[in-house]
Protein backbone atom coordinates (compact mmCIF):
# COMPACT_ATOMS: atom_id res chain seq x y z
CA UNK A 1 0.00 0.00 0.00
CA UNK A 2 1.63 3.43 -0.92
CA UNK A 3 0.58 6.57 1.09
CA UNK A 4 2.44 9.63 -0.77
CA UNK A 5 5.73 8.87 -1.69
CA UNK A 6 6.40 5.76 0.82
CA UNK A 7 5.34 2.00 0.91
CA UNK A 8 3.76 1.27 3.65
CA UNK A 9 3.95 -2.85 4.19
CA UNK A 10 2.37 -4.39 7.19
CA UNK A 11 4.50 -7.03 9.71
CA UNK A 12 2.73 -9.55 11.39
CA UNK A 13 3.07 -10.56 14.73
CA UNK A 14 4.61 -13.72 14.19
CA UNK A 15 7.21 -12.07 11.39
CA UNK A 16 8.31 -9.54 13.94
CA UNK A 17 11.05 -11.37 15.34
CA UNK A 18 13.26 -7.70 16.53
CA UNK A 19 12.81 -5.10 18.59
CA UNK A 20 12.26 -1.46 16.70
CA UNK A 21 12.48 1.73 17.68
CA UNK A 22 9.01 3.62 16.91
CA UNK A 23 9.71 7.14 15.34
CA UNK A 24 6.64 8.39 16.15
CA UNK A 25 6.48 7.85 20.10
CA UNK A 26 10.32 6.90 20.72
CA UNK A 27 8.52 3.91 22.33
CA UNK A 28 9.85 0.10 21.94
CA UNK A 29 8.13 -2.32 19.38
CA UNK A 30 8.71 -5.60 21.04
CA UNK A 31 9.02 -8.60 18.82
CA UNK A 32 6.03 -10.04 18.29
CA UNK A 33 4.09 -7.50 17.91
CA UNK A 34 2.80 -6.49 14.61
CA UNK A 35 3.57 -2.98 13.37
CA UNK A 36 3.93 -1.14 9.68
CA UNK A 37 7.10 -0.57 7.67
CA UNK A 38 7.49 2.40 6.05
CA UNK A 39 9.78 2.88 3.52
CA UNK A 40 10.55 5.75 1.63
CA UNK A 41 10.46 5.65 -2.10
CA UNK A 42 13.26 8.46 -2.88
CA UNK A 43 15.20 6.54 -0.11
CA UNK A 44 14.84 3.16 0.94
CA UNK A 45 17.81 2.96 3.21
CA UNK A 46 15.96 5.53 5.66
CA UNK A 47 12.95 2.68 5.79
CA UNK A 48 11.34 2.72 9.74
CA UNK A 49 8.83 1.08 11.67
CA UNK A 50 6.02 2.50 13.36
CA UNK A 51 3.14 1.85 15.46
CA UNK A 52 -0.15 1.41 13.51
CA UNK A 53 -1.59 4.29 15.63
CA UNK A 54 1.71 6.32 15.50
CA UNK A 55 1.53 5.90 11.61
CA UNK A 56 -1.96 6.98 11.17
CA UNK A 57 -1.38 10.15 13.73
CA UNK A 58 1.39 11.19 11.42
CA UNK A 59 -0.57 10.77 8.21
CA UNK A 60 -3.15 12.98 9.86
CA UNK A 61 -0.47 15.21 10.41
CA UNK A 62 0.29 15.44 7.58
CA UNK A 63 -3.13 16.17 6.35
CA UNK A 64 -3.24 12.83 4.41
CA UNK A 65 -6.02 11.91 6.75
CA UNK A 66 -8.48 14.01 8.17
CA UNK A 67 -8.85 14.61 11.91
CA UNK A 68 -11.30 12.54 13.49
CA UNK A 69 -12.97 13.73 17.12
Amino acid sequence: MTFGPELVEPVQPYQARNTYLCPGCEQRIESGTGHLVVVPEEDPDLRRHWHHGCWYKELRRRGVLPNVG
